[in-house]
């Protein structure tokens, strides 16, 4: 094998899925994150079709995230006297599996701790190519030297940042701020017989504002011009979002009330990654990093089959990279189409009353409604996804093969 030493930045759910594959392959692999801890609770994330179901069952975590799964929840839309106006349903939000985000982390890592070498609370600071490597710059660790790099790290990926060039060539902001407010720790797994749950969604224009369900405790999205403010300033953030609500009806003011004891808070922009390839010389990105488009609902299927894909091409290909990169990109560029269409910030955030109406609409026509779900079939499935014969072999003792 070409190339026995990587690094992956990111330790979300596209790093420890390529991680799982690339150790299986028998790669020496190590994953830096930069927060000191492994990421729990967290929004609710979903898989939809049978290529995430194929992807799923050949890791060997199928059973254990219908284990785990939050169940369906479906969201009242309501106006201001809490009048129920449309429902969007739970088979719409959550696909056909959903789980917390920090649930699915959990099981990427169990599976992966003792094979894979895991850094927290450090970060990537510098690139630099060599002839037979990348050597890789830390904010803490000393400088080392890996056949392959991986950028896993999200949509402001420092991956891409110190390999391509600077984050506002590759990302697009698309006219709105989301905020996630509260923890979802509490939410348990559900079993086959869970009633289904339900959160509440109201809307003004270019502001909406949504509470309960395994999604996010509460959430937030709005209307604006970009905004210049410290990533790092929780403080600031949430002043920055009780300003954009000032004057809302609704729950809002009682809600924004609070957000000072939120245990849990993160504000950021709904983005997308514009970039016609996803590997330079002998990096790679993969997950947001590569095709992210903020609560587009397809994030975390393209994670994993990107892992899947990006570690398959690698060991047809014997590790040769060039190669494999060069496969990686046609698949997931066609695959990941999606992520470089629309955004969710209208849908969720219509800027006029009339817009509003004619979203909840979508939901009230059953022939609307029917042709929306058939064409997120179609993006989740339009893929044909290889059988990788190399992985499926290299397994260790105990893995479990795919049919």
């Amino acid at each position: 094998m070409p190339n026995e030493t990587v690094l992956i930045s990111g330790a979300g759910i596209a790093g420890p899925a390529l991680a799982f594959w690339l150790a299986r392959s028998g790669y020496a692999v190590t994953v830096v994150e930069k927060v000191p801890v492994l990421r729990l609770g967290g929004q609710a994330v979903d898989f939809k079709g049978e290529v995430h179901r194929q992807v799923l069952e050949r890791m060997g975590i199928l059973d254990e995230v219908h284990r785990r799964q939050t169940g369906k929840t479906d969201l009242r839309i309501v106006d201001e006297r809490d009048k129920h106006l449309a429902t969007m349903p739970g088979e719409f939000i959550g696909g056909d599996v959903e789980i917390l985000r920090g649930d699915l982390t959990e099981i990427l890592y169990e599976r992966t701790a003792d094979s894979c070498e895991y850094l927290f609370g450090d970060s990537v600071t510098a690139l630099t190519d060599t002839e037979s490597g990348v050597e890789v710059t830390f904010e803490k660790l000393h400088a080392r030297r890996f056949d392959l790099v991986f950028g896993a790290d999200g949509i402001h990926s420092a991956v891409r940042k110190h390999r391509f060039g600077p984050e506002e060539n590759f990302v697009r902001f698309l006219g709105y701020y989301y905020a996630v407010v509260g923890t979802t720790d509490a939410v348990t797994a559900a079993s086959p017989d869970r009633e289904r749950a339900t959160g509440w969604m109201y809307n003004e224009p270019g502001r909406m504002a949504v509470v309960g369900g395994p999604k996010a405790p509460e959430l937030f999205v709005f209307a604006s011009d970009p905004i210049d403010y410290d990533r790092g300033d929780i403080t600031e953030q949430k002043r920055l979002l009780a300003a954009a609500y000032a004057g809302a009806g609704w729950r809002v003011p009682g809600l924004l009330g609070h957000l000072d004891d939120a245990p849990d808070f993160y504000l950021d922009s709904i983005a997308r990654v514009e970039t016609d390839t996803y590997t330079a010389g002998r990096v790679a990105l993969l997950g947001d990093a590569a095709y992210g488009n903020t609560l587009g609902g397809f994030g975390t299927g393209l994670a994993l089959v990107g892992a899947y894909v990006l570690a398959g091409e690698l060991a047809a290909t014997g590790g040769d990279h060039r190669v494999a990169f060069g496969r990686y990109n046609e698949q997931m560029h066609r695959y990941a189409k999606i992520a470089r269409k629309g955004s969710a910030g209208p849908f969720l955030a219509p800027k006029s009353p009339t817009r509003i109406r004619l979203r909840n609409w979508t939901f009230k026509s059953r022939t609307l409604f029917g042709l929306m779900m058939k064409l997120t079939d179609s993006f989740a499935t339009d893929i044909d996804l290889q059988d990788y014969p190399a992985l499926r072999s290299a397994g260790r003792p105990g893995d479990v093969d795919h049919p």
